[in-house]
């Protein structure tokens, strides 16, 4: 014969115990079962929030919300990569470790993998030649049009740079004119200003 009574008491026992567990991180759930191809998360940094993406080839996007906007971002990363595109917080946990860290001024060079997938051609090139000047360090539109294979062009280096979809971690805030003027900048002129001012320790 079955003691419901027994019973009763193991279940009443067990429930304490079940609702102390963590809930499954949504994010690793989806991508243990392969239904996750883009992660990503938003960041609250001196420069605003962030939005940062990640896929199984590393960083892919960092955008500023208020800027482009986190349902465009977001569309943009469904269509051109995969709609399968979720919040996991947890899978974007190393990137805004090193983003925390060189805001503080404790990082000065990222090491996150990168995927480039949304850059083709000379202008991977240019963003590939950027994510090399040294942190605090300069370098001019024609110097990067330069070690992307065209000296001439400047111009084009420029339209890459600001299309740049990882600004910070691809430092594009560290081109300048050639006679020293800011330039543009994704985001704004004033974002430019404080990253070169973050890496100047001022």
């Amino acid at each position: 014969m079955i003691d419901e009574t027994a019973i009763e008491r193991e279940l009443r026992a067990a429930a304490p115990r079940a609702a102390e567990r963590p809930l499954p991180d949504l994010g690793d759930a989806a991508a243990t079962a392969g239904l996750l191809d883009v992660a990503y998360a938003t960041l609250d940094s001196p420069l605003g929030t962030l939005l940062l993406a990640r896929t199984d080839r590393g960083l892919v996007r960092l955008a500023y919300v208020d800027f482009e906007g986190e349902d465009e971002v977001v569309a943009e990363l469904a269509s051109r990569i995969s709609p399968r595109v979720l919040v996991a917080p947890r899978r974007l946990d190393e990137v805004r470790r090193e983003l925390d860290q060189y805001f503080t001024g404790s990082r000065h060079e990222f090491e996150v993998p990168i995927d480039w997938r949304l850059t083709h051609g000379f202008g991977r090139r240019v963003l590939r030649a950027t994510a090399r000047i040294p942190y605090g360090g300069v370098s001019s539109y024609k110097q990067v049009a330069a070690a992307a294979g065209s000296p001439r062009g400047f111009r084009a280096a420029g339209n890459a740079l600001g299309a740049n979809p990882i600004p910070i971690v691809v430092p594009c805030h560290r081109v300048l004119h050639s006679g020293g003027g800011l330039g543009g900048y994704t985001g704004g002129v004033e974002r430019k200003q404080l990253l070169l001012a973050v890496e100047r320790g001022s």
